[in-house]
């Protein structure tokens, strides 16, 4: 399965211009618009009320930070078609830059091409020439700021702020600051529009500090320690009235002795560069999931940006403050694919199929990844997804159908992927031997026993809502029962061709499971008919015909399915015991014939004796 969905990337700029136009119309059309659906995020809510433009503003600073302290050159970029347009119309300009971009430009699509991503080409604005486009090229860290809802104003103030704290810091790097308290006494009032947005900005440093040192620390507090409680004095008074930042002032003194203090410790007790503040669980991921979101087109919330790889280039520096690694990387990546999908009204095929493929390397991820901080984000991020993906395929019939078969392929892969992980997790972290067995055959089996037993429900429903409202006097009806069994032929005949030739790559005899659960079905509703049976009438013998035609149809689905089986379909088969709608018929045709039998030696009795009592009565009168 991973390497056809690999294949499927390979191959996705081929034929992407034909395809994906109908897969995503399809796509749309099949299921249903959760416009409004929001899945709870899997990383865990914060013991404090900081909002998501807070954590974004957070983000942001720590990102500049973490740029300017690795000593790297902006970038600059140009889309593909403004570089091409370069070459043509203004072959000298800019050409470092443009040289500098060309050099990444090659591995610009790694990131898409690796997920499947499609790449699209910004649209030109009217009126504008391609120089003019050229002249138009921005930073990386430009584009950022703009993805990332950062004003201009705020941008400079970040940077102003980030240049005093490099000349009080000399030599020190990123790492080795506590932000919000560098920020905090580099910023004065004179620095902000007017004294309420200042207060304001205050406030969240220190709810940072809260969250980063006291709330979500990356290493346990001592309870013996009083400098976790001084903060909180600190911090709650701080909340009430702003405090006073300037260097020398007592109560800043007071407060970076002891953020330092407890931002310094360390496991082992021994002295380390590396500070923390931003790098517990799970104020690290809801920071960093805030960067990541700078990835998506801020003009096209479905698509992702051209340049992914510059951007996640800059990001990745961000990791020794956030305390991140590649596999935490993949993981929170993979929840903000699969999230953006599911809030934009799940129209973007593209988007889960890249989440899909960055679950195989989560997958691969989780064999060697043991922390407990991360099986635990693991667990919650694909109970998230599972759960979305079991919600869809326990009913898949109302779904999927026809033209959108490969989004299906998709959603099985997630689930069935999610599901594998998690069982292996769990097995791990209680240090006990998993049973064998096929998580994938397992999970596969019960979508379609579920998703075909609501689909037989729903027809029994239509077709019996269809009787109550046809007309009473109508001459000729079929039976109810004779109506189902061609209905659940019929289902049983598009399951097979629609939607078995994709679950088969899970569960080889997935066509016999779903003949087998609509005999089980229809059965046990001609079993509570035969049983309500008091004679044979023409309706009930084309009930039993229609029974065993449909028995006929199920049971050849099924071993034809079961043709290169190990057991040759007999797990299957055995699954369907015969109707045994000729023997219902045989003996109600006895019981017919008995009870005509039985009336006529009756009235044949009741004649004689009749007879008997006249010839008695006529003899006496003589």
């Amino acid at each position: 399965m991973s390497g056809r969905l690999r294949d499927r990337s390979s191959s996705q700029a081929k034929r992407h211009s034909h395809h994906q136009t109908r897969t995503t119309v399809a796509a749309a059309a099949a299921m249903p618009n959760f416009l409004t659906e929001t899945l709870p995020c899997p990383f865990g809510e914060l013991a404090t009320n900081l909002s998501d433009s807070a954590l974004r503003e957070t983000a942001y600073e720590i990102l500049v930070g973490a740029c300017r302290s690795t000593g790297g050159k902006p970038l600059t970029y140009i889309s593909q078609s403004e570089r091409n347009s370069e070459r043509t119309a203004t072959p000298t300009l800019t050409s470092t830059a443009s040289l500098q971009r060309s050099l990444t430009s090659t591995a610009a699509s790694k990131v898409k091409k690796a997920l499947g991503l499609r790449s699209s080409g910004r649209k030109k604005v009217s009126g504008e020439s391609d120089s003019e486009r050229v002249k138009k090229a921005v930073t990386i860290g430009e584009m950022l700021r703009v993805q990332m809802g950062i004003s201009e104003q705020t941008d400079s103030r970040v940077r102003r702020a980030l240049l005093r704290v490099a000349a009080a810091q000399l030599g020190r790097r990123i790492e080795s600051v506590v932000l919000p308290l560098e920020m905090l006494q580099q910023l004065k009032p004179s620095d902000f529009p007017n004294q309420g947005e200042y207060e304001a900005w205050q406030r969240r440093n220190l709810k940072l500090l809260e969250a980063g040192l006291l709330l979500h620390p990356l290493l346990p507090l001592d309870k013996t320690d009083t400098a976790p409680q001084r903060l909180r004095q600190i911090i709650r008074g701080a909340l009430e009235k702003p405090l006073e930042t300037g260097k020398n002032n007592e109560s800043m003194q007071a407060l970076r002795s002891i953020v330092l203090s407890l931002a310094c410790r360390t496991f082992d007790g021994s002295a380390s560069e590396t500070i923390h503040w931003a790098d517990g669980f799970p104020l690290n991921l809801r920071i960093y999931q805030m960067l990541l979101e700078a990835c998506f087109d801020v003009n096209d919330e479905t698509s992702v940006i051209e340049e992914v790889d510059e951007v996640l280039e800059l990001i990745k520096k961000t990791w020794v403050v956030l305390g991140m690694n590649q596999m935490l990387h993949n993981l929170c990546f993979l929840w903000i694919l699969f999230n953006r999908y599911v809030a934009t009204g799940e129209v973007e095929g593209d988007l889960l199929f890249a989440a899909n493929n960055l679950l195989m390397e989560v997958e691969k991820d989780s064999k060697s990844m043991k922390d407990p901080n991360y099986s635990k984000i693991l667990s919650s991020t694909l109970s998230a997804i599972l759960g979305w993906a079991e919600k869809r395929l326990l009913a898949y019939h109302n779904y999927f159908h026809s033209d959108n078969t490969e989004l299906l392929e998709c959603v099985v892969s997630v689930g069935v992927l999610s599901a594998k992980i998690m069982v292996e997790d769990i097995s791990h972290e209680y240090r006990k031997k998993r049973k064998e067995f096929d998580v994938a055959h397992e999970r596969v089996d019960t979508y379609i026993r579920s998703s075909l037993r609501t689909a037989f429900f729903q027809i029994m429903e239509k077709v019996k809502s269809s009787k109550r409202s046809s007309n009473k006097n109508q001459q000729n009806q079929l039976p109810f029962l004779s109506i189902l069994a061609q209905d659940v032929s019929t289902l049983a005949f598009s399951e097979k061709a629609i939607f078995s030739p994709i679950l088969k790559r899970w569960h080889p005899l997935s066509a016999g499971v779903a003949v087998a659960t609509l005999h089980s079905c229809y059965g046990n509703e001609l079993k509570q008919f035969v049983s309500s049976i008091g004679e044979l009438t023409p309706d009930i013998l084309q009930v039993l015909r229609a029974a065993e035609k449909l028995e006929k149809d199920l049971v050849q689905i099924a071993v034809e399915n079961s043709v290169d089986s190990e057991d040759g379909g007999k797990s299957i088969i055995r699954e369907m015991p015969p109707y045994e709608a000729e023997s219902v018929v045989s003996n109600l045709v006895k019981s017919w014939i008995k009870t005509r039998l039985d009336r006529l030696k009756e009235w044949v009795d009741r004649n004689l004796q009749q007879e008997v009592h006249g010839f008695c009565s006529f003899s006496l009168i003589i």
